[in-house]
């Protein structure tokens, strides 16, 4: 199968590739630089030149495949209202190239307060749920659309998400901290065990389902600043919930969150099963603490 790839080159996506072309699949990747189209001629995939923001690139490099994986976001979280709106945009302008065709469409999203297989019970709780409403609507006119949820935490090697923010605040405050009683728990996922879920949603996932990519069910926050006070040799510290943001800053929110999920519906239904090391395990290899 010709796979068009888009984030192709970023932490989850190249993770992406490299499963797909292992698996035999062609892949064209979207690449907005030139440093980003040798990387992907490099892992043997065909470079799309394009970005997320030029729909008409989108279109194009999903009119020239067999399916489509959606792995790009727009990260900055200052803009982040608008960066799901655009996830919107992007999911209907890919669609509408695949509409009525049976050409697989694979969706990023997280999982929020979802249960499994499951759509969102109400769209307009969460800017986020942009991206799944947009899944619902070209759903709805014709298009074989699956939906990938991933957690918070999804780790390995090249992380640059919420678990090395974590550290470089505890590095900043000379504390590593947990809100509360740190028992709310954070769902997990290793990039690679990611990267597999969605070749399996691509060949083998239903139209109009909801996956769950969950390694760890719910990790203790209080264990993650744990590990990292350990590694860094810092005292480990309670924050109240009304002075987490002192410490935390705009991930104050994000840390306190308390959202256990399952994957299991997921692992029947797709086979798939999580085999990389999960969240304490990977943090205690030491490589999140190089820098």
């Amino acid at each position: 199968m010709r796979v068009f790839v888009t984030g192709a080159t970023g932490f989850i996506g190249s993770a992406a590739v490299k499963e797909l072309i292992a698996a035999g699949h062609q892949v064209l990747g979207l690449a907005r630089s030139d440093a980003g189209a040798a990387s992907l001629s490099a892992a043997g995939a065909d470079v799309h030149r394009g970005n997320i923001d030029d729909l008409d690139s989108l279109r194009s490099g999903a009119s020239m495949s067999d399916g489509v994986i959606h792995t790009a976001f727009n990260h900055n979280f200052a803009t982040y209202v608008a960066n799901c709106e655009a996830d919107r945009q992007i999911i209907e302008a890919v669609g509408s190239v695949l509409v009525g065709s049976d050409r697989p469409l694979i969706v990023t999203s997280g999982v929020g307060f979802n249960t499994e297989n499951t759509r969102a019970p109400d769209f307009t709780a969460h800017p986020r749920l942009a991206t799944e409403a947009a899944a619902a609507s070209v759903a709805a006119r014709g298009v074989r659309v699956s939906v990938v949820r991933l957690p918070p935490s999804v780790h390995g090697e090249g992380d640059h998400g919420f678990v090395p923010m974590i550290i470089r605040s505890a590095r900043e405050n000379g504390v590593s901290a947990y809100v509360g009683d740190g028992l709310n728990r954070w769902p997990a996922v290793h990039r690679l065990d990611a990267a597999r879920l969605f070749r399996l949603a691509l060949e083998k996932g239903a139209a109009e389902a909801w996956y769950h990519g969950v390694g760890d069910e719910g990790v203790p926050f209080r264990g993650i600043a744990d590990v990292i006070g350990r590694h860094l040799n810092l005292p480990v510290v309670a924050r109240s919930p009304e002075g987490a943001s002192d410490h935390f800053g705009f991930l104050a929110r994000f840390v306190a969150i308390d959202c256990p999920a399952s994957s299991a519906t997921t692992q029947e239904e797709l086979g798939w099963r999580p085999l990389q090391p999960g969240l304490i395990p990977d943090l205690d290899q030491g490589h999140y603490f190089d820098a």
